[in-house]
C-alpha cells in the first residue's frame, strides 16, 4: 500500500501534538487516544500505526467502512466501532477479531447478539478476546441522540452485559452529548454531559457491586476533549483535528 511520505509527516506531527495535549491534562491517568479515521483512505491509518507513530488504536463510524479496513490492514490495528449501532450490523463487527470495543451500545438486543457472534468466533479461535463495549447513555436527553435512558435503562443494559453476555466485557460508558455543550467546553468550563455522565457510572458501579473507577469513562471529541480529559475521561476520540477535514461520504475512498 502505497505511501506518501508527506502525507505521512503531516499526519505523524498531528497525532504527536494531540498526544501532548493529552498528556498535560492526564494527570498521570492512562488516557487512550481513538483516532477516528471515518471517510480517511486506509493508506493515512497504516502511515499512524507503522513507525514511528505506532498508534493502535482507530475509530470508525461506519459498519461497512470498518469491514473493509480491517480485512486491509494489519491486524495488530485496535479498532473501535464508534458510530450509531444497527441491530442488523451487530454480527459482522462481531466476526472482526482485533476489533477492540464497540462504543454504542444502547439496548439489550444488541449487547446479545455482539456477544453470541463473540463468543462463536471465539470458539473457532481462542486468542480472540471478548469484545469490549460501552453502554452509550443518552444524556443530553435529545431525540436525535441514541443511547440508553439514564437511570434504571442503563443499569439494566450494563448489568445484562455483566451477567448475560460471556462474549464481552463492559468497559464502561459512553456519551456523545449535545453539540451546543461540547463547543462551549474547555479544560476549565465543566460540560453538563460529562458531569452526568459521571453520576451514571456511580449508579452502575453501585448497582454492580464495582468500584467506579473499575468502569471507563469515554467522552470527548476534537473540540472538547480536554475539557472531557479534566472531568476523567479514560477515551478521547479525535478525529479532524488529526486527519483534517473529512471528504462527503460519496467521495471517499477506502485507499488511494
Amino acid at each position: 500500500m502505497r505511501i506518501d511520505p508527506a502525507r505521512a509527516a503531516t499526519l505523524v506531527s498531528q497525532l504527536s501534538s494531540v498526544q501532548q495535549r493529552i498528556t498535560a491534562l492526564n494527570a498521570g491517568r492512562n488516557v487512550r487516544l481513538v483516532a477516528v479515521s471515518k471517510l480517511k483512505p486506509a493508506n493515512d491509518i497504516l502511515a499512524l500505526h507503522q513507525a514511528p507513530a505506532q498508534h493502535q488504536h482507530f475509530g470508525e463510524n461506519y459498519a461497512q467502512e470498518l469491514t473493509q479496513k480491517a480485512e486491509l490492514l494489519p491486524r495488530t490495528i485496535q479498532w473501535h466501532f464508534i458510530g450509531g449501532l444497527q441491530s442488523g450490523h451487530c454480527k459482522s463487527l462481531a466476526k472482526i477479531p482485533n476489533l477492540f470495543c464497540v462504543s454504542s451500545v444502547d439496548t439489550v438486543k444488541k449487547a446479545n447478539l455482539l456477544s453470541n457472534t463473540r463468543e462463536t468466533l471465539r470458539s473457532s479461535d481462542s486468542a480472540v478476546p471478548p469484545l469490549s463495549v460501552h453502554v452509550q447513555v443518552n444524556t443530553s436527553g435529545e431525540d436525535a441522540k441514541s443511547g440508553a435512558q439514564p437511570g434504571d435503562e442503563t443499569v439494566a443494559l450494563c448489568r445484562e452485559i455483566v451477567d448475560k453476555c460471556p462474549g464481552l466485557k463492559l468497559l464502561g460508558l459512553m456519551t456523545i452529548g449535545a453539540i451546543a455543550r461540547s463547543k462551549a467546553t474547555t479544560a476549565e468550563t465543566k460540560n453538563e454531559d460529562f458531569v452526568a455522565l459521571k453520576e451514571q457510572r456511580n449508579l452502575v458501579a453501585e448497582a454492580l457491586g464495582v468500584e467506579p473507577a473499575s468502569l471507563e469513562l469515554s467522552m470527548g471529541m476534537s473540540e472538547d476533549f480536554e475539557g472531557a480529559i479534566a472531568e476523567g475521561s479514560g477515551e478521547v476520540r479525535v478525529g479532524s483535528t488529526i486527519f483534517g477535514q473529512r471528504p462527503d461520504r460519496a467521495d471517499a475512498k477506502i485507499r488511494v
